[in-house]
């Protein structure tokens, strides 16, 4: 709170500011200069609470405070405040109030009632034990003590948990007190030093202007070199396309050429091995169908139809030929066409040489110009206006930081007493149950270990006497405890509805904003001369998201930042150098021979053969039914038959049908697949031959005829991007600098983060918490009320039972107390 009173007091007397800044162009995106982070120190952090265990009862403790004051802001009620103090309403403060009005007269009735009934309690039990004793045993006993020892346990695990978070909450007001204090004094500080910052960063930022300059010197250093580079990064995606199609096809020449011959001399070993092969197979069938059909052979009825496929399932006759194509490709290639390829990259990659030869006037001149720009640079300091306002924020932001040492001096004394308070408080608590827990095990080991109701066991009364302590501790302070709670409720609860929860949402500012709410004499818009269109929230939103000073006062009129920061007012004579420098390219790619050799593979028929035969044939089983499955049969049912001469025959045509599949069958599978392997190349790149041949020469043709005319206009293009990058440079520092003026030498910005930073520092960090620490111990102490109920009627369940005798009528039968007779020794 004292905070933002200090922040206030500093920005009500800050004086009109003659400048504004503008919106930063920014310069191409292409282009990378590392200024110095001018202003950089003087940069407010922005302070945030950290995520802790304790968030959760923040929370809780917001939405509570929430319900007990729902009215909103009361804008009259301050206003009435603030322009004739005599004339605030009682009424409405009592109906503002209405909330925490519930809540005291709820302490106050707990504050008398309290210590009344306990004194009532002691009264009546003065000449007897507190609570008495269980006059007879009963079967109920056992479950209404179970059910008390529970509730006392359960709500004594209540108070514990709230114990806990209080000391927690009460700790941590503690540890943030003091760097809050220190973090508000810094934020001032920052400030003074922001302020006082604003002439030596401008001067800094002007002296930046040299980054640009040195980077444009060696550019102009490198140019020549850069120029002939860049023609050649230009086109040689054109060249070098041309020149990897040309590759391209010679190699699809020299790789169709080599799986020609792979078909032609396959095809001729398949049938080769085809005709070898239906001989064998034929025979074979033969022997094995009059084998299976013999009356001495047993179950073989189920091999015959396997038997009968025993044959060819391919003609590799019917494959197409090649011939033709080997013949029309026959001699290819004739031309040397490595030699070509070597000539065209050598030609097109000496142009970084060729260019650096008519580039020296060029770069004198550009030099020149960095000179004079230099000195345009430096004259705006002079006539910088936002320099004349600094001086009495400086003085106003000292005298704020001298009082907050002393407040928080004074802060620091009362936050030690404050802890002391709350710890004692939280001990009480602690203390009630200490003697509550201890009540419970003596009284439950007691219980435990006596065998007799009416038996007395030390342990069991030593339980109830601490229950009966505990009690006692609850009656004694718990009036004390409920008026700490009320105080700082009452305190923290009004800082977080009042102010925090306004100031979060900006209705102060809106408040501050509205016309009539505030004095004449604390006109704050007036007194920090923002602009006729903006006022504080406005202000605030604008300074939160980087503007400037010039964006919210009334400087803009007194001098003009663009006129002084345009583009063309440094760069003009850049655009006048490069009318007369030229390039010109004249060798060819591709030569006659290397010509007629692609065209006479165009014109060969590799796209014309009937790969779709070669297709349907090789996908074609080479015998009908599986060899290896046949056999398999044969040796199976010669496992089964009576027959020794069967068995044999059986035996014997497996074993040949086996030899059949690996001499024979195998190899044509394997030579299959390699005829496979060359017809998928061929009719791969066949569909496409044509196209790519054409676009080949296309691209050639191109290259050739356009590449004289082209690197004319691409010499005078890339010198132009040239200037252009350098003058980028030249707009990437002016922007900067814009930026720099209005955004972080004379930027709003760290006032908007002093603003949050004080609501984090008094709300986030330190009213949170004291809110949490009452809340907390406040469910403690109303907690007090169920615990000593509990206590005192447990009490009787720990003492020993007096039996007595019970009419006869009775389905049950008490038997009397008989003392125990202990013997004497005279």
């Amino acid at each position: 709170m004292g905070f933002l009173l200090l922040l206030l007091l500093a920005i009500t007397f800050i004086p009109p500011d003659p400048a504004r800044s503008q919106q930063c162009s920014g310069g191409p995106t292409s282009l990378i200069l590392q200024f110095a982070d001018v202003g950089a120190d003087q940069w407010i952090p922005a302070h945030q609470r950290a995520p802790g265990s304790l968030d959760p009862l923040y929370d809780l403790v917001q939405s509570y405070l929430d319900i007990v004051q729902q009215n909103p802001l009361p804008t009259e009620l301050l206003r009435d405040a603030l322009n004739d103090p005599p004339s605030a309403n009682t009424s409405q403060i009592l109906q503002y109030q209405a909330g925490y009005i519930i809540c005291a007269t709820i302490a106050i009735i707990y504050f008398v009632a309290m210590p009344l009934i306990g004194l009532s309690i002691c009264c009546c039990q003065r000449n007897r034990r507190c609570g008495g004793r269980v006059k007879a045993y009963r079967r109920s006993l056992l479950c209404q003590r179970n059910l008390l020892m529970l509730s006392l346990l359960l709500t004594t695990l209540v108070i514990l948990v709230g114990v806990i978070c209080a000391f927690a909450a009460n700790q941590k007001v503690k540890e943030e007190m003091e760097p809050g204090a220190r973090d508000t004094v810094n934020t001032l500080q920052a400030l003074r030093h922001h302020v006082s910052g604003i002439s030596r960063g401008v001067q800094l930022a002007l002296e930046q202007f040299a980054v640009p300059k040195e980077q444009i010197i060696r550019d102009l250093n490198n140019v020549s070199w850069n120029v002939g580079s860049t023609i050649h990064l230009v086109r040689k995606g054109s060249v070098y396309s041309a020149i990897n199609d040309m590759k391209s096809r010679v190699q699809d020449l020299q790789n169709s050429l080599h799986h020609l011959q792979i078909i032609k001399k396959t095809a001729q070993r398949l049938t080769q091995y085809q005709d070898e092969l239906e001989s064998t197979l034929r025979e074979q069938k033969q022997n094995i169908i009059s084998i299976l059909e013999d009356s001495r052979c047993s179950y073989c009825d189920s091999a015959l139809s396997r038997a009968q496929g025993l044959e060819l399932g391919v003609n590799y006759y019917k494959l197409p030929s090649v011939e033709r194509v080997l013949r029309n490709l026959h001699g290819l290639p004739k031309a040397n066409f490595s030699e070509m390829i070597q000539q065209a990259n050598h030609s097109f990659n000496i142009f970084p040489e060729r260019v650096a030869v008519k580039m020296a006037n060029v770069v004198q001149d550009l030099k020149k110009e960095m000179e004079k720009a230099m000195k345009k640079v430096q004259s705006i300091a002079d006539s910088f206006p936002i320099l004349d306002h600094t001086h009495p924020i400086y003085d106003v932001l000292v005298k704020a930081e001298n009082i907050s040492h002393t407040y928080f001096k004074e802060a620091k004394r009362y936050e030690k007493y404050r802890w002391i308070t709350g710890v004692v408080a939280c001990t009480v608590v602690l203390l009630i149950v200490i003697c509550n827990i201890l009540g419970l095990s003596f009284g439950t080991y007691g219980l435990t270990v006596r065998e007799d109701p009416s038996d007395y066991e030390s342990r069991g009364e030593a339980g109830a006497k601490m229950l009966i302590t505990g009690v006692c501790f609850s009656f004694l302070f718990s009036w004390l405890l409920i008026l700490l709670v009320f105080v700082t409720f009452f305190i923290g609860g009004n800082v977080q509805t009042l102010l925090c929860k306004h100031w979060a949402n900006q209705e102060i500012y809106k408040f501050i904003d509205t016309p009539g709410n505030l004095p004449p004499s604390m006109n704050i818009t007036q007194r920090l001369g923002l602009k006729k269109n903006l006022n504080i929230t406005t202000a605030y939103q604008q300074c939160k998201n980087g503007a400037g000073l010039w964006e919210v006062l009334q400087l803009k009129d007194t001098y003009s930042l663009s006129d002084q920061l345009s583009v063309p007012k440094y760069t003009a004579e850049f655009q006048k150098r490069l009318d007369d420098f030229n390039l010109t390219f004249e060798d060819i790619l591709l030569n006659a021979d290397g010509k007629k050799d692609l065209q006479t593979f165009k014109e060969s028929g590799v796209d014309g053969i009937d790969y779709a035969g070669f297709q349907a044939e090789i996908r074609n089983p080479v015998v009908r039914t599986s060899i290896e499955g046949l056999a398999l049969d044969l040796e199976r049912l010669s496992k089964v038959q009576s027959d020794r001469t069967v068995v044999d025959q059986l035996a014997k045509e497996s074993q040949m049908l086996l030899n059949i599949q690996n001499t024979t069958v195998d190899v044509m599978k394997e030579l299959v697949e390699n005829l496979k392997e060359s017809v998928y190349f061929l009719s791969t790149i066949a569909p496409n031959l044509q196209t790519q041949i054409n676009d080949m020469e296309t691209k050639v043709r191109f290259v050739e005829s356009t590449l004289p005319i082209d690197v004319h206009k691409i010499v005078r293009k890339e010198l132009a991007c040239f200037v252009r990058k350098e003058v980028g440079y030249v707009s990437l520092y002016l922007n900067w600098l814009r930026h720099v003026l209005t955004g972080d030498v004379a930027s709003c910005q760290p006032l908007s983060t002093a603003l949050d930073n004080g609501r984090v520092i008094l709300c986030d960090r330190i009213v949170d918490p004291w809110n949490a620490f009452w809340f907390s111990l406040g469910c403690c102490t109303f907690f007090l009320i169920p615990s000593i109920i509990f206590a005192i009627k447990t009490t009787k369940h720990l003492r020993p039972i007096r039996h007595r005798l019970i009419s006869t009528g009775s389905e049950e039968t008490y038997p009397f107390h008989i003392p125990r007779v202990t013997s004497l020794k005279l």
